[in-house]
């Protein structure tokens, strides 16, 4: 048999345990949800501003070559939603046509010598503000036609196909 000394400091023990139980049960319903961010993607046409609806889209973090599929999920209306990693601070895409085959000139690069370099855009201010790429593919005299305004979250890409001179050097 326990003393009443002993029996005191096992029922102390056993609550202990129990609200130690309860505790640790109730935290992660108090702890904030891990909310996987994500932006959207239009990909629009440089020199009409319509809406292009790529074959695939190549998405790339932080300076880094490996892309990954399971990020980008292309919707019907062209739109594509991309889920970032937690890591990511930096996005560059590149949207392919003709079966994949080929890639798009971003119209921010159209003017370079190499037009294929990708461009890397701050995730910040695409979360903040939203971004709206450059806009080299159209003639300035027609550039309210193809002007496409982003909001918080949103990304525009302006893309043109490749030219034949750009073709014929790959």
């Amino acid at each position: 048999m326990y003393t009443g000394g002993q029996r005191n400091s096992m029922n102390r023990r056993a609550w202990a345990v129990f609200l130690c139980v309860l505790c640790a049960g109730a935290m992660p319903g108090l702890l904030p949800a891990q909310s996987k961010k994500a932006i959207v993607i239009q990909v629009r046409d440089g020199r009409t501003g319509e809406s292009v609806s790529p074959s695939n889209v190549q998405v790339l973090f932080n300076h880094k070559t490996d892309a990954h599929g399971d990020w980008v999920d292309q919707k019907d209306d062209g739109t594509i939603e991309v889920k970032l990693p937690n890591d990511a601070k930096l996005i560059a895409v590149r949207a392919t046509y003709d079966s994949s085959t080929e890639y798009y000139v971003n119209c921010d690069m159209a003017k370079q010598k190499d037009p294929t370099v990708a461009s890397w855009y701050p995730l910040t201010d695409i979360l903040a503000s939203g971004i709206s790429i450059p806009n080299d593919c159209v003639k300035p005299k027609d550039a309210d036609k193809a002007k496409v305004d982003a909001k918080p979250g949103e990304l525009i890409v302006f893309v043109r196909k490749r030219n034949w001179k750009e073709q014929m050097m790959q």
